[in-house]
């Protein structure tokens, strides 16, 4: 049985960088949601009108990989404090976001955020979404595996490395030989 996972945390390179890593995961689309126009293509999300999510959906084994471990990694892989940002990308299409698929994925999600939020791990307030999952528009070709394609693009050795970087050390033990 296989179970899909939707989140948004900033640009979706750095989280499909970071996802695909990991043990029992079998494919990471980067894609949009959460917006109100039909079929949107990078550029008109990216004015943030659109009202969509850079995300990925992740395409997991639960007996390899819990959902709650995936989301552990999501958060551990970027800033769920900055609300509509990551880094220098600035905008709705950046919000911290997970869109659950059933009320399990949803209690899991809002149990890890107050869990985390006792821990005060940041020292501002997690502003993550949890939202139901809605249209899925998958992102144009040249996103996807774009870290795999694109490891000496500007962007990717500033901003994507270093999150990669970090989750093979703090993750190791569940990352694919």
């Amino acid at each position: 049985m296989r179970e899909v996972a939707t989140l948004g945390g900033g640009c979706f390179w750095c989280l499909e960088a970071v996802l695909e890593l990991l043990q029992g995961v079998e494919s990471v689309e980067s894609a949009y949601t959460g917006g109100h126009v039909p079929n949107p293509g990078y550029k008109a999300v990216c004015t943030g009108a659109t009202g969509h999510a850079e995300v990925v959906r992740v395409t997991f084994d639960p007996s390899v990989i819990a959902y709650r471990e995936l989301l552990e990694v999501f958060f551990t892989s970027h800033d769920p404090t900055t609300l509509n940002r990551q880094g220098n990308d600035v905008g709705t299409q950046y919000r911290s976001a997970i869109y659950y698929h059933s009320p399990e994925q949803q209690q899991t999600a809002t149990s890890l955020i107050r869990t985390l939020s006792e821990q005060k791990l940041w020292p501002n307030p997690i502003v993550t979404e949890v939202t139901p999952a809605g249209e899925f528009y998958k992102a144009e070709d040249y996103h996807q595996g774009y870290y795999r394609a694109n490891p000496d693009q500007g962007y990717c050795q500033w901003v994507v490395n270093p999150k990669v970087a970090k989750a093979r050390k703090a993750f190791a033990a569940k990352l694919k030989a």
